[in-house]
């Protein structure tokens, strides 16, 4: 078989993985109270399921590199927000709303377009251990102020997790670079040691912060998790790793205009999710969980002639008169 062909069934199968473990990950969080500890989803069968999608989507994806370039097998992981929208919509019973396909498509015209301006050759840098701690170090404040204490569930988690999970992807590169050109120096040592310890961390602190921000739902927070994964991934390659962007000014404002189509895109997904599910929002936005409906008062009336004081307001009628 065609390798390109191998990646792209590689790519797509990942795809499908990381929607089914978003979808996972949202089911979950709407059933967990805020504030549930971390030993408490360890204890839940619903979160190893999540964590296996994603380990699996992950190992694909992975894959996918060995048999295509990053320019076609990075577009097509953007195919998680297309798969995991229907996907939610049908675990919670219902069909996807106009406003949610516009979004979702308009989300991904514009990451296309992002992703466009990437450089397309193999990868051959790596990062020094200062660059990587400083990488790490750096990540770390983002995400601190982003996730700060008091932060109400939302897109804010969703932008930390697409940031240390492009984080945790860009280190990566370091590891496999490293382990496929010995030229990049000892495949055993200190600088790969703590490179790997920093990929481990930042992996699950975005599965952590991604399990925090579908407390508000599915479609907007997955958008920008899928927007801020290839950004912040990019950002270390143009700054650290030697990559170039392609077409100049022509590419620079493609990049612009996709980047307004892919926040056009969350906000539209962000509304919609406000439209078919008000009451789930509210709740959360108030930090607790939905109160049930209050059944109707019925209110039975009896007959006037049966009523236990009606004989008596009769005698006292009869009296007067």
């Amino acid at each position: 078989m065609n390798a390109t062909l191998i990646a792209v069934a590689l790519s797509l199968v990942s795809a499908a993985a990381y929607a089914s473990a978003a979808v996972a990950q949202a089911r979950l969080a709407g059933r967990t109270a805020p504030g549930t500890g971390m030993l408490r989803l360890l204890g839940r069968g619903a979160w190893w399921s999540a964590v296996g999608l994603n380990a699996g989507g992950a190992l694909l994806h992975v894959a996918a590199l060995n048999y295509g370039p990053l320019t076609l097998v990075q577009p097509l992981g953007a195919l998680t927000l297309v798969a995991a929208v229907p996907l939610g919509a049908r675990a919670a019973g219902r069909r996807v709303s106009t406003t949610e396909w516009r979004g979702t498509l308009l989300t991904l015209l514009g990451l296309g377009a992002l992703l466009t301006t990437a450089g397309g050759s193999a990868p051959h840098e790596t990062l020094s251990l200062v660059e990587a701690l400083a990488v790490g170090a750096g990540t770390i404040a983002v995400v601190a102020g982003l996730s700060r204490p008091g932060t109400r569930p939302g897109l804010r988690h969703a932008a930390a997790s697409g940031i240390t999970s492009g984080v945790a992807s860009a280190l990566t590169q370091t590891l496999t670079v490293a382990v496929t050109d010995h030229t990049t120096g000892p495949l055993f040592s200190w600088r790969l040691v703590v490179v790997a310890l920093l990929v481990s961390a930042f992996a699950i602190g975005g599965l952590l912060l991604s399990q925090t921000a579908y407390r508000g739902g599915l479609g907007a927070p997955l958008a920008v998790v899928t927007l801020a994964n290839p950004v912040a991934a990019a950002a270390i390659g143009l700054a650290l790793l030697g990559e170039r962007l392609q077409g100049g000014t022509i590419s620079l404002v493609a990049a612009l205009l996709g980047a307004a189509a892919a926040v056009r895109g969350v906000f539209l997904l962000s509304r919609a999710q406000a439209e078919t599910a008000p009451g789930v929002k509210v709740a959360a936005v108030a930090g607790r969980a939905p109160a049930p409906p209050v059944p109707s008062r019925v209110v039975i009336r009896t007959p006037r002639a049966l009523r236990p004081e009606h004989g008596h307001l009769r005698r006292i009628r009869a009296g007067r008169s």
